[in-house]
């Protein structure tokens, strides 16, 4: 720990069961309602865990994000299956968190989720269609490719393309 951060502190609340890593840099923080805190930072959102501790979601797992009436609403992706190189998600049950005093959390949360994402792609299927997403993954160097199908879209068929784009990119020449 720096000289000036032994001096000003890190701004992690107090209490905050989260650890962060060295380097992983704090942006900005809301208390939420009922106890605990979103804690941004560079390398993701910490959201309570609803057992009293904290987990972080890296940036390119923030499926979608809203702030409406005082409510920050979190749809977090989790990787379904890997098709090749391509991570197919599936999309959790949106958490909301009430945030009395949201100070920049909503605006900062934006600015990193929108930032993750490198190129975009809809590719509409029978039943909907997937969304294919280059991120980047806070910490790392390079990107993922993720699919994100829509609710009613053939699993097995989003799986098939993706592994299709996944040959593909191995074999840029095919």
């Amino acid at each position: 720990m720096g000289w000036l951060s032994r001096i000003l502190g890190n701004g992690v609340p107090g209490g905050f069961p989260g650890h962060l890593e060295p380097g992983e840099n704090l942006i900005a923080v809301a208390g939420v309602q009922g106890g605990g805190h979103l804690v941004v930072t560079s390398l993701g959102l910490w959201v309570p865990d609803g057992g009293g501790g904290a987990r972080r979601v890296g940036w390119h797992l923030v499926a979608k994000a809203t702030w409406a009436d005082g409510v920050f609403t979190l749809t977090e992706s989790a990787e379904a299956e890997r098709a090749g190189g391509v991570v197919v998600l599936r999309d959790l049950a949106p958490a909301p968190f009430t945030l009395p005093d949201p100070g920049k959390v909503p605006q900062q949360v934006r600015l990193r989720v929108d930032g993750s994402v490198r190129t975009r792609h809809r590719h509409e299927l029978p039943g909907g269609g997937a969304w294919f997403v280059q991120r980047k993954v806070p910490g790392h160097d390079g990107t993922v490719l993720q699919v994100r199908p829509d609710p009613g879209t053939d699993p097995a068929l989003v799986t098939a393309i993706a592994e299709e784009v996944a040959e593909k990119l191995a074999d840029p020449a095919s």
